[in-house]
């Protein structure tokens, strides 16, 4: 699966929440997350902008747990940051995890975050807190298949695409010197 995904950083977390509330875009997660991420020894995943990942889900909606084994690399960085994703549901971490380590990956980091999204027709639209030892400010993701529709969430956001990021959140890190 492909798809297009931008960033707004540095986001009032209430005033994003309070927007969806208003154009009745309804909350399709609520999630703390444990992040795993995967790579060879010799970090080639992540030097090419891709990875592995376990993820471990605590659906507050439904109260229930789900574990995630995904791949991911890079397409494009033209504009909005197009991946290449894989992905499977799988039923236990555990195994997700002892399978990507007999491939020869080893766990680079784990990353708690908590995020919420909403849709707004076919766009999800997401905020992420992360640990703050990870990434100190909330962000949106906001991820579609459809360039027009998030051009049209970030005005309905009240943000212009001049204020969208389409590096990578390590890229970002690196830059304002967090990692």
């Amino acid at each position: 699966m492909k798809e297009l995904e931008t960033r707004i950083l540095d986001i009032d977390v209430e005033k994003i929440r309070n927007l969806m509330k208003k154009i009745n875009a309804p909350k399709v997660k609520a999630e703390n997350q444990i992040n795993n991420i995967f790579d060879f020894e010799d970090g080639r995943l992540l030097k090419n902008k891709g990875y592995a990942r376990v993820r471990i889900v605590e659906d507050t909606l439904t109260n229930t747990m789900v574990y995630y084994m995904t791949t991911k690399k890079m397409l494009s960085q033209d504009g909005y940051k197009v991946m290449e994703e894989n992905e499977i549901i799988v039923s236990d971490d555990k195994e997700a995890i002892n399978l990507f380590k007999s491939l020869g990956l080893v766990l680079v980091q784990s990353v708690k975050k908590y995020r919420e999204s909403y849709k707004y027709k076919n766009t999800l639209i997401e905020i992420d807190i992360n640990d703050e030892s990870f990434c100190p400010f909330p962000y949106i993701e906001i991820e579609s298949s459809n360039e027009d529709e998030i051009k049209e969430v970030v005005n309905l956001l009240g943000y212009t695409m001049e204020d969208t990021n389409s590096k990578t959140i390590y890229e970002i890190l690196k830059e304002r010197n967090i990692r």
